[in-house]
């Protein structure tokens, strides 16, 4: 008997033990899937959506949306979800919508652009430069509260039982953004018309909501280009009194480096693609007003 009580404690500390594992190696969440293409995307749904679905993301943060090139298991994972929600016009999205369309036809995929005012020309892909939409459209708060109201849309069409919990979540995140974005016109103020570098064109529709000039040093397919068209950029730069140069170190070309030798100029780091959308909004206002530690 006394021994019996002596592995009472010993036994259930051990089911305790195994509880845990069972509870540590149980499956993913049952919540419905959605998917999205960026992680910028992520944060703005996840503002709308809160606990109530899971949001996976084609591209990670470090991915680089120029190269990406979709395998059939991005496309199969992408049938588990309850809707796609693009961005709009990054190129790998429309590589891969017919391989989509064919492996789930029934997968409701929404255009998060949508109504979006397009920046053309910064993007050349051929002959085609002044047709060729800027896919950056969520770089600028404007168009985060359209994107963010075709998200809400779309999941108020593959998940209407939720409807009450999305809008609230919206109306209040829309109107976060309104004050955002009058926070950073405000700040901007005395800087409007003033003139920015950037290696990759990715901030267009930022200087397009401030009165800004985006002056791009490199190309959008970030290769190396030749010396007399730098020189061109960092005269056009020089010129226009640019104080600023947005470059992302794990994309930009080494060019950007060396031209940031030659001029007086901040050098700031910036990640577009970073899932911390509103901080990447407000260093990039900051950086421009000269506020910050950079």
């Amino acid at each position: 008997m006394r021994n019996n009580i002596i592995y009472i404690p010993i036994l259930c500390a051990f089911m305790a033990c195994l509880g845990l594992l069972v509870a540590c190696s149980a499956g993913p969440s049952d919540k419905p899937i959605v998917t999205v293409s960026i992680e910028p995307q992520k944060y703005l749904l996840e503002q709308i959506t809160g606990d109530r679905v899971e949001i996976r993301t084609l591209i990670a943060n470090g991915a680089n949306p120029e190269t990406y090139d979709p395998s059939l298991t991005h496309v199969l994972n992408l049938s588990k979800s309850i809707g796609f929600l693009r961005m709009g016009n990054i190129g790998f999205e429309a590589a891969m919508l017919d391989k989509i369309r064919q492996e789930g036809p029934e997968l409701p995929i929404f255009n998060t652009s949508l109504g979006v005012l397009p920046v053309t020309g910064t993007h050349s892909h051929g002959d085609v430069s002044h047709e060729t939409i800027d896919p950056h459209t969520w770089s600028s708060v404007k168009n985060a509260k359209i994107i963010v109201r075709n998200m809400l849309n779309a999941m108020v069409e593959i998940d209407p039982a939720n409807k009450g919990y999305y809008q609230r979540n919206y109306d209040r995140f829309a109107n976060h953004l309104d004050s955002l974005d009058n926070a950073i016109a405000e700040k901007l103020k005395a800087h409007s018309g003033e003139a920015f570098m950037v290696w990759h064109p990715s901030l267009s529709y930022f200087a397009r909501d401030y009165n800004l000039e985006q002056i791009p040093a490199g190309n959008s397919d970030n290769k190396e280009i030749a010396i007399s068209t730098l020189k061109e950029a960092i005269d056009h730069a020089s010129d226009h009194g640019a104080k600023v140069f947005f470059y992302q170190k794990d994309f930009d070309s080494r060019q950007a480096e060396s031209m940031v030798e030659q001029l007086e100029i901040r050098k700031v780091s910036i990640n577009p693609l970073a899932y911390e959308w509103e901080d990447e909004i407000v260093s990039i206002a900051d950086a421009i007003a000269g506020n910050g530690t950079l």
